[in-house]
């Protein structure tokens, strides 16, 4: 049985970063950078006023300036300034050659289109070309996810289009005869599916491309046709529950009839024993544990790192641990690698819930942290700092 961490590192030796394509700017929020935006040309492309006032030249002693013209946003005044010239001039017009600094509008007094006892120093509320960016400056790293201030930068350089790592494509399976539909006429003895949603929801927020499939009959000729349909179709294939090796447990045999090799069988981890990772000809597949809790852990700790992969990211980033003490002790830990549903108070310390049932979703909906508790870990003190990873 492989730790974690062997585990993670086999299914990532199957993935790799997804091709790339070109996605119109109002397309890419929450996508992935393919390649570093580089900047055309410089922003602002003109020295530009910074403030509505009168952009003077160099002062002719004892003389007024004399207004012969103006500037505005979009307009630029067409020529040079002269010593003794000024222009009318509008907050982020184009300043003109020999243009000294801006005299803002309050401190102006004109009389017979003359600007009287007007000075400025040097520079003064002058935007420089190129100080917000120069051409050539790398403006986006590739890897970047690109949130709404980047794709605004994006645009400011005058780039319609960026090219993107193109999203996963997820497909999701819930199986077994115990559950229905939500909405669906449950027996006495099933239960309403809610793995797939958190799974699906939980991939879509990493960037993948989701569909959630029919929920799947403990039968393995009709996992058999399911499956057969969606690996070509998807990059990664989830199937939730089925993922021991019980008398109703058939993910396993349809995909051995599929020609899947397994790359991971088991994983010593809790909750998430039965969790396993197998490729076939036609595309990858990862089996979650049927009970949601356990589902959920596995998800962040082998679907995530899979999906950042296939984007190009650090595969390893998402399950690198934070610290923060203890808000409760806690006893010597088992022979798997475990994960407890914690919140984080108020204080910052961390305060595991007393009931770690892997099937319970109340507690899951309370917490916004796992506890990460190593094979074999000794008791663990109130205020000790330990590893945690965070849900948010």
């Amino acid at each position: 049985m492989l730790s974690v961490t062997e585990a993670r590192s086999a299914m990532l030796g199957h993935v790799g970063t997804l091709a790339d394509e070109v996605v119109a700017l109002d397309q890419c929020a929450g996508r992935v950078l393919a390649s570093p935006l580089i900047a055309a040309r410089d922003q602002p492309p003109f020295t530009a006023s910074a403030m509505d006032g009168y952009a003077l030249a160099q002062e002719k002693p004892g003389e007024p300036f004399l207004i012969v013209g103006e500037a505005a946003a979009g307009r630029a005044f067409g020529r040079s300034l002269a010593a003794g010239e000024a222009i009318r001039i509008s907050t982020g017009a184009p300043t003109p050659e020999g243009a000294a600094g801006i005299l803002i509008q309050e401190d102006a007094r004109v009389e017979n289109g003359r600007l009287l006892d007007a000075s400025v120093a040097p520079g003064r509320h002058l935007r420089p070309r190129g100080g917000d960016f120069a051409a050539g400056a790398t403006l986006l790293e590739r890897g970047r996810i690109l949130d709404p201030i980047a794709i605004a930068l994006a645009a400011s350089s005058g780039t319609a289009t960026l090219n993107l790592v193109r999203q996963p494509r997820v497909i999701v399976f819930a199986g077994g005869d115990e559950i229905v539909a939500p909405g669906a006429s449950a027996r006495d003895d099933q239960v309403f599916e809610s793995g797939s949603f958190a799974v699906c929801g939980l991939a879509e927020r990493w960037g993948a491309e989701v569909e959630r499939g029919t929920a799947l009959a403990d039968a393995e000729d009709r996992i058999l046709s399911s499956i057969g349909d969606a690996l070509p179709r998807c990059d990664l294939l989830i199937l939730i529950g089925g993922a021991s090796v019980g008398p109703h447990d058939h993910n396993r045999g349809a995909l051995a009839r599929l020609g899947g090799q397994m790359v991971v069988d088991k994983v010593a981890v809790q909750p998430g024993k039965p969790t396993w990772f197998a490729t076939t000809s036609a595309g990858r597949v990862l089996g979650l544990p049927g009970n949601p809790a356990s589902a959920i852990v596995c998800a962040y700790l082998f679907a995530r790192p899979l999906i950042e992969a296939m984007l190009g990211r650090d595969p390893l980033a998402c399950v690198r641990p934070r610290f923060a003490r203890l808000a409760a002790p806690l006893g010597k830990n088992g022979s798997r690698e475990t994960y407890l549903r914690a919140r984080l108070n108020e204080d910052g310390a961390l305060a595991p819930f007393d009931n770690q049932d892997s099937s319970l979703l109340s507690v899951f909906a309370s917490a916004d942290a796992l506890v990460v508790r190593a094979a074999h870990a000794e008791p663990a003190a109130k205020g000790e700092l330990t590893p945690y990873l965070p849900l948010a």
